[in-house]
């Protein structure tokens, strides 16, 4: 039996997603570790987000497991998704909520709330530039300001897993900030992260690891270092350079 307390935050391990007679993810592993930020990159259909999605119990695997802090995630959902945040590509939030509702919904998702609920909810609004828009109804909201109101409830209950799904995508630049500091700060305060990105430059600034996927398989995996010995010729290339060549086929 796996120790949780010495488990990876987590760990993917074989993972199998078949729609049908079309496969999605094919054999995918990887851990991530606590104090990491891993970029998911690959180019469309490679399956990124249909790992995200297993990972925080969205989806059923086919096949393999995902474990979060060794809780599996098909048998203990709910341990498993206790210690994760997790933003999607296009948030869905309850239309008839205000911003500060929607906030304060999802914090009790997992558990009373905390003493400082109150002021970490306003520093971070006010860090995303939402506190004038706070008694605003969600459905009112501009796509940018949905995703920051989704980031500030990822962020606030201090997540052991942080799972973004193209989370800069309708983020002014001022948010793009916010988000790139709150990311550090996670990182260093011992979380582990994983950001699906079309990004590469953001990608190549922010991520530890980068995990390249391709038809649902892993590519490469590893630091931009690593990655330029994997394409071979590559030693002073970029992320966009090393990217390229490692998808052209």
């Amino acid at each position: 039996m796996v120790n949780v307390h010495d488990a990876p935050p987590l760990e993917v391990d074989g993972l199998v997603k078949r729609y049908g007679r079309a496969l999605a993810v094919d054999g995918l592993s990887f851990r991530v570790s606590a104090g990491e930020i891993v970029g998911l990159v690959g180019p469309n259909g490679a399956g990124k987000t249909t790992v995200m999605r297993c990972c925080v119990g969205i989806l059923r695997p086919s096949a393999g497991s995902v474990r979060v802090g060794g809780h599996d995630s098909v048998a203990a959902p709910s341990e498993a998704r206790r210690q994760m945040a997790f933003v999607p590509e296009l948030p869905s939030l309850y239309p008839l909520l205000t911003v500060a509702e929607q906030i304060e919904f999802i914090a009790r998702s997992y558990g009373p709330l905390a003493a400082d609920f109150a002021e970490r909810r306003e520093a971070l609004l006010r860090r995303f530039d939402l506190w004038p828009q706070r008694a605003k109804l969600t459905d009112s909201l501009s796509k940018g300001m949905r995703q920051k109101t989704a980031l500030v409830a990822a962020f606030l209950h201090g997540a052991r897993v942080i799972l973004l799904d193209e989370p800069l995508i309708g983020v002014d630049p001022a948010g793009i900030r916010q988000l790139k500091d709150l990311l550090l700060e996670a990182r260093a305060g011992g979380a582990a992260i994983v950001v699906s990105t079309h990004l590469l430059d953001t990608a190549e600034r922010l991520c530890d690891r980068i995990l390249v996927l391709q038809a649902g398989r892993k590519r490469a995996e590893g630091s931009l270092a690593d990655l330029r010995a994997a394409a071979e010729g590559f030693g002073d290339a970029t992320l966009e350079e090393v990217f390229m060549e490692l998808t052209k086929e």
